[in-house]
This record gives C-alpha cells, sequence and structure tokens, in this order.
C-alpha cells in the first residue's frame, strides 16, 4: 500500500510521538511476563474498561483524569498494534495507511477529490450491494448506540425522514399504539409497542442533531443529583423516604428545580 507521508494533503500527525507509546509496549513485552503473556482476546477487557473511563472522564468534565485515562486507553490500542505485529498480520504503519486511505475517501472534499458527501452515503457506496446496509455493526454495542447506528445506516441508502418533524409525528403514533396495548393488558404487545417507541425516540433525538446515549446520561445525572439532594432536605426535615408521602416528596423535589434554576 503506497504512502501518504509525503501528500502535502495529508497532516502531518506527529508519528515520532505516539511511536513512543509502541516501543513502550515492545519493550514491556520484552521484559515482563504479564505483558508478554497478554493475547488481542485477553486484552479486551481493558479496552472495553479504559474505553467507559475517558467517556467518564469526559463527562465529568475533569482535564486532568481524561489526560490520564487516554494515556490508558492508548496503551491498549499500543498493545493490539505491537501484538499484530508480532503475529505479522500487519503494522504500525499499515494501520496508519489504512485509516489515511480511509479518510481521504470519506472526506473528498479536503483532499481534492470531489464535493463533500454524507458520510453514511459515502460508506454505503463502499459496501458490496450484496451485502447489507445493517450488516458489520459491532454485537456489544449498547442497545441505545446501537439504534442511532442502525438509524443512520438505513439514512445512508436514503430510508430515512427528511427531518425531525415526520421522527417526531412517529413518536407520536408510537406513543398512541402503547396506550392502546396498556388498555388490552396484553404484556408481549405492550413490550413491543414500548420498544418501538423507544426505537421511534431514538430516531427524533438522531435527526436533531444528537444522541441518546449523551442525551439519557445527562438526564441520569440531573435526576440523580436532583434525588440526592431531596434525600437530603428529607433528613434536615425528619422524613423517612418510603414512608413520606409521594406529596411531601414531589414538594421537596420542586424546591430542589427552584434552587437549581436560582
Amino acid at each position: 500500500m503506497a504512502s501518504h507521508t509525503d501528500d502535502p494533503l495529508v497532516p502531518d500527525l506527529g508519528a515520532g510521538t505516539l511511536d513512543r507509546a509502541l516501543e513502550l509496549v515492545r519493550f514491556l513485552r520484552a521484559h515482563c511476563s504479564w505483558d508478554r503473556e497478554q493475547t488481542p482476546e485477553s486484552l479486551i477487557p481493558h479496552l472495553l474498561e479504559e474505553a467507559h473511563e475517558v467517556a467518564d472522564a469526559i463527562r465529568a468534565t475533569d482535564d486532568d483524569e481524561l489526560e490520564g485515562e487516554l494515556g490508558d486507553l492508548l496503551l491498549n490500542l499500543a498493545f493490539q498494534i505491537v501484538i499484530g505485529e508480532e503475529r505479522r498480520r500487519f503494522t504500525s504503519s499499515s494501520v496508519t495507511e489504512r485509516l489515511e486511505d480511509k479518510m481521504r475517501r470519506r472526506h473528498p472534499h479536503l483532499f481534492g477529490l470531489g464535493d463533500e458527501e454524507d458520510w453514511e452515503a459515502l460508506k454505503a457506496r463502499e459496501r458490496p450491494r450484496e451485502v447489507s446496509a445493517l450488516a458489520g455493526l459491532p454485537t456489544g454495542l449498547d442497545p441505545l448506540h446501537r439504534a442511532h447506528r442502525i438509524q443512520e445506516r438505513a439514512s445512508g441508502v436514503g430510508f430515512d425522514w427528511p427531518d425531525a418533524a415526520g421522527a417526531w409525528h412517529k413518536v407520536g403514533e408510537e406513543l398512541a399504539e402503547v396506550g392502546e396495548a396498556l388498555g388490552t393488558g396484553e404484556a408481549i404487545d405492550l413490550e413491543e409497542e414500548l420498544g418501538d417507541l423507544l426505537f421511534s425516540v431514538v430516531n427524533l433525538v438522531r435527526l436533531t442533531g444528537n444522541h441518546s446515549a449523551t442525551l439519557l446520561e445527562r438526564a441520569n445525572q440531573k435526576f440523580t443529583r436532583r434525588f440526592q439532594r431531596v434525600e437530603e432536605i428529607s433528613v434536615e426535615r425528619g422524613l423517612l423516604l418510603g414512608e413520606a408521602a409521594l406529596e411531601e416528596l414531589n414538594a421537596i423535589w420542586e424546591n430542589v428545580k427552584e434552587e437549581e434554576r436560582g
């Protein structure tokens, strides 16, 4: 595969600095028995854990923590590359060159290769016709992100609402169907309709330019913050959660919301 390192349209990514992570892993593999025994499969749990810790640091807006967690994630990526080199499957150069080639194809307008196009539409054109647009999605994706990616893939081949208004109307339809299922009392029907409602809400969120997992995590954090404040105030007032009337707790909840607005 041809290298693009001398191409003026490819930015200098400071390979010398990133190569230090690879050299560190090579050193560890040579001198530490634990590191030497690791395989691509054995490192999967560590890779996933570090990715989640990076996400947690980003959500916490803790730049110092993020710096450290990014280093841990980089170590795991370097491990996979070095082990691949040892197995003669690929090299750090081939990994980088494939990344460069892909970004050139996906950003033709930046590299003088054509007009700007939708990312998913470009990916769909690269995919063989006999292969489903939904093929290849990682099985380990959490359901919210998987729903988002399924909808993006479908959008890439033109199966999508033109804007969020269509998705909003679909949410209304699904909500009405949930109401009907509640009325019949059929658990199987209700479960299916609730799933459809969730899927339609993910679609609405996507078409507003957001991601359901991100917005839900923000909502989780907001609820947690407010509920813990309700607990504090309840203790101050001598109320026992589980015994206090819902009306009392709702009143405290509204007070907490007013506190935050103030």
